[in-house]
């Protein structure tokens, strides 16, 4: 009935051990996706530094525009605006969108590699979690295998001490030499 017993110990040490594998592995599984969306946010963050880096270049780009409208105007008031100025004013407006524009790319870049971040860290609390999880089921395996070991040491030592106890003694020899055949 022991052996039963033993086996059944066994059987929950295995359990525990498979449960605490599963855990492991979505820890693995877990640990490579942050990865991959660490990348991809430092990707994102590279992206929206390269975009606002541009920036200056239009800005100077605006300021070069704004001179040449002054020198076309002379800087006097009430000058006819001629079409070379109107076109500046355009060109100027239109690179002004295009700062605008850049600006909003990066900060939804920005905003992207945030989410990321942030979904990261989420995995990271699940990760502790199934890391724990694993550690308690890998206890639990040790626990029952522990059991199984000490019940099997006993029952050896009963079915060795019962084996002793019913075996047939060997004939002992006599005190006195009986007479040879």
């Amino acid at each position: 009935m022991q052996y039963a017993d033993i086996t059944k110990l066994r059987e929950m040490a295995a359990r525990h051990d498979r449960a605490a594998a599963r855990a492991q592995q979505r820890v693995a599984r877990l640990n490579t996706r942050i990865e991959k969306l660490r990348h991809q946010a430092t990707l994102l963050r590279e992206k929206s530094q390269k975009v606002l880096a541009e920036i200056p270049e239009v800005e100077q780009e605006m300021a070069q525009h704004d001179r040449n409208i002054k020198a076309a105007t002379g800087g006097k008031p009430g000058v006819a605006v001629t079409s070379d100025v109107t076109s500046l004013h355009y060109r100027v407006r239109k690179l002004q969108q295009k700062v605008v524009d850049k600006q909003q790319k990066a900060r939804h870049l920005e905003l992207r590699a945030a989410q990321k971040t942030q979904k990261t860290a989420e995995l990271k609390v699940k990760v502790d979690r199934y890391t724990e999880a694993a550690r308690l089921e890998e206890q639990e395996a040790a626990a029952f295998r522990q059991r199984a070991d000490r019940l099997q040491m006993v029952t050896e030592q009963d079915v060795a001490s019962h084996l002793e106890a019913t075996a047939v003694p060997p004939k002992s020899p006599p005190d006195a030499p009986g007479p040879p055949p």
